[in-house]
């Protein structure tokens, strides 16, 4: 057995933190190494381990250059920069309905990127990203590589953000799997794993003959908490900007 100590600020860290208005983006969770989605576009940046996924996705469906990145990683200092500018061409109804406030949005994080058919004057609020053709490609495929469609449409009530087709989070597998399975929101896949807590009735997925157990761990009282897994299996762990860990182990 091996003991693994968590953090307070790990609360704040990981693929799986929920980042919305009643959630804002904490510091630790900008902390991550960020790489460029693609040589072409050097100005699109997303966290290491999403902009590898991400470029093994365009190459699984062959869609690399027929759908380019529009926006990916943003500092608070630019995510206010294009409120402010949403609220002044396209009145305050649009902005609160497409574009997050600052320090609520998922971009920040690293782990989210806005994609685009590749065609002349795209849009950089709602670029255009349909549900056919080499979108609906991509799409088939995003969850397998750890990608959801985070604001999907008729969930706008459980999300606070209008219908976005185009803006992806990265989640990490098997997360996206079961999401896409269950139709559920980020918003709603946390409220479900609160009830398979750690080391009592973890939630278990199968795939290809290995076991995967997926459990939600409170933080302690101090912040911190800690948990002892077998020296012979994956454990995956991240906060979930709130009050505690995903805990994911492969067997």
């Amino acid at each position: 057995m091996r003991k693994i100590t968590l953090s307070g600020d790990a609360v704040y860290k990981g693929s799986l933190i929920l980042v919305n208005s009643g959630h804002p983006c904490r510091e630790a969770a900008c902390e991550v190494p960020l790489v460029p989605v693609d040589d072409k576009n050097p100005a699109a940046l997303l966290e290491r381990q999403s902009a590898r996924l991400l470029d093994k996705l365009m190459d699984e469906t062959g869609v690399r250059g027929k759908i380019v990145a529009v926006s990916g990683w943003r500092s608070e200092s630019e995510q206010i920069r294009i409120y402010e500018d949403s609220l002044a061409e396209n009145g305050r109804e649009f902005t609160q309905k497409y574009v997050a406030m600052p320090g609520c949005s998922e971009h920040q994080t690293g782990l989210a990127i806005d994609l685009a058919e590749n065609k002349p004057d795209i849009d950089f609020i709602r670029p255009d990203f349909p549900y056919e053709g080499i979108c609906r490609r991509f799409r088939e495929k995003a969850s397998a590589f750890g990608f959801v469609e985070r604001y999907p449409k008729g969930r706008e009530d459980v999300t606070g953000i209008g219908w976005e087709p185009w803006h992806f989070r990265y989640v990490g597998f098997p997360h996206a799997a079961i999401m896409q399975q269950q139709g559920m929101t980020l918003e709603e896949y946390h409220a479900f794993l609160k009830k398979h807590e750690y080391g009592i009735n973890p939630f278990v997925y199968r795939i290809n003959g290995r076991r995967i157990e997926i459990s939600y761990l409170k933080s302690g009282k101090d912040g911190t908490s800690s948990l002892e897994v077998n020296d012979d299996v994956l454990c995956m762990v991240s906060g979930n900007n709130m009050d505690g860990f995903i805990i994911t182990v492969w067997w």
